[in-house]
């Protein structure tokens, strides 16, 4: 059983020691990485794409089946592990949070793509046949020009990740309407999500984030309802939750620091919002996923 609950930097899964981003074919990656089975999160993006093989692949507590031409896309923080069954391959891509910020006018560019999110909800798609020639195709020359060296490599592999990222959108439907103005309802949930993953542990109320957004409490709560079709609250809730699990996973943390870690009056608080919510104890929910 493992006793700690590790975040890896992208230098770790870089089978180069490159310092922002790795694209490899998957069953070379695999096989020098073969003691990262267990959960373990990282600070960067992880992409996999499977084209054989089979087993299954947790991303923050959900469970999905690993199948070719399945593509997993999880951000900086998300918890992950898998288990494989059979010869496994397809591809990798690894990159920093930092990757295209020298490159990109607009810093907040990546975030309209639904699968960079963070969001579990849309953390996998699946290719269909008439993709995935174009997809895989995309893959291989940034492949290729991963193990190239010329002064214009990484503004290349720049140029076809983001080449692939406006493909996937395109046939997303999370992503429809890439680039069109957004209404002033979903702008304002977008900021409210960022405002959530930036308080979540000292702001618990959405009167306090409504205040922050310059709108009324209501009205927060109509936009979420109306778009997603849950309320502010448990918008806030959830990503406590969310976080909670992440460090229930954590077999050195006790309980109570967690508890303490999150801003809970006291131990009895934590346990009681935990099982209200997820229908199991701390310890027991611990005692299910280790």
């Amino acid at each position: 059983m493992k006793k700690e609950f590790p975040i890896y930097d992208i230098c770790r899964f870089s089978l180069t020691l490159e310092e922002d981003v790795t694209i490899s074919n998957l069953a070379v990656y695999l096989k020098n990485l073969k003691s990262l089975h267990f959960p373990h999160r990282h600070d960067f993006y992880h992409l996999m794409l499977f084209t054989r093989g089979a087993g299954s692949h947790s991303i923050d507590f959900q469970q999905f089946s690993v199948k070719p031409y399945h593509f997993y896309f999880m951000a900086p923080g998300q918890v992950h592990n898998w288990h494989f069954e059979g010869d496994i391959d397809g591809y990798v891509i690894n990159f920093s949070a930092v990757f295209f910020k020298s490159f990109l006018l607009d810093d907040e560019y990546l975030e309209q793509f639904a699968f960079l999110s963070g969001n579990v909800n849309y953390s996998v798609i699946d290719l269909t046949e008439e993709l995935q020639p174009d997809v895989i195709r995309t893959i291989d020359r940034a492949v290729l020009e991963a193990n190239t060296v010329h002064p214009f490599r990484l503004d290349s592999i720049r140029i076809m990740l983001l080449d692939l990222f406006i493909l996937l959108a395109k046939v997303s439907k999370e992503n429809e309407g890439l680039k069109l103005p957004e209404n002033q309802p979903r702008a304002t949930l977008k900021k409210f999500e960022k405002l959530i993953e930036k308080e979540y542990q000292t702001m618990r109320l959405p009167k306090q984030y409504a205040e922050k957004l310059f709108i009324s409490p209501g009205y927060l709560n109509t936009i979420c309802q109306d778009v997603l079709g849950i309320s502010a609250g448990d918008m806030i809730r959830n990503r406590i939750i969310l976080e909670a699990k992440r460090m229930l996973v954590n077999l050195s943390l006790t309980v109570s620091e967690i508890a303490w870690n999150l801003n809970f009056a006291d131990n009895s608080h934590f346990c009681k919002f935990f099982k209200n919510h997820v229908g199991m104890s701390p310890k027991s929910f611990r005692k299910h996923t280790a």
